[in-house]
């Protein structure tokens, strides 16, 4: 009878035990997240930067972007981005499986903030307003009073 009962005893210790060993799985990176990143989020995967049609992957901390016809993952943005700032830009968090395989999704989910670093001919485009002949610079004009962009 004693066998019996240390056996039940046992078994019922054993059944309550059970249940404390499943615990839950949470992933936080807060500590991986680039200090540019968005604040007050627990876990990011992918950060979408639309001015600049990149994502940023935190696990891993590369910055992906289209190149020829191929995604490419690296540690740094490429050079015709080399003037974009990182802390100023808009960012979405995106925490989905590789987010730039559905990039037009995204491109027209977030199309307010329309590409500014849109490179033509190696050279990148920027407007700046017209402020006169008073030394600041501008637009300058061509014949016909249309604007002409070219390095003096």
């Amino acid at each position: 009878m004693k066998k019996l009962f240390l056996l039940t005893m046992l078994g019922l210790a054993s059944a309550i035990t059970l249940p404390a060993t499943a615990q839950l799985n949470v992933s936080i990176n807060i500590g991986s997240q680039p200090q540019w990143g968005p604040s007050g989020y627990n876990h990011v995967d992918y950060y979408y930067m639309p001015e600049i049609e990149s994502y940023y992957y935190v696990p891993t901390k590369k910055f992906i972007y289209y190149s020829g016809n191929t995604w490419v993952h690296t540690r740094s943005l490429p050079t015709r981005y080399r003037n974009y700032d990182l802390y100023s830009g808009p960012k979405y968090v995106i925490n989905s499986p590789r987010p730039y395989m559905q990039h037009n999704v995204y491109k027209v989910k977030y199309s307010k903030h329309k590409p500014k670093y849109v490179q033509h001919h190696n050279v990148k485009q920027h407007h700046v307003k017209h402020k006169g002949n008073n030394g600041h610079g501008g637009k300058h004009k061509s014949k016909g009073g249309k604007h002409d962009n070219r390095r003096h």
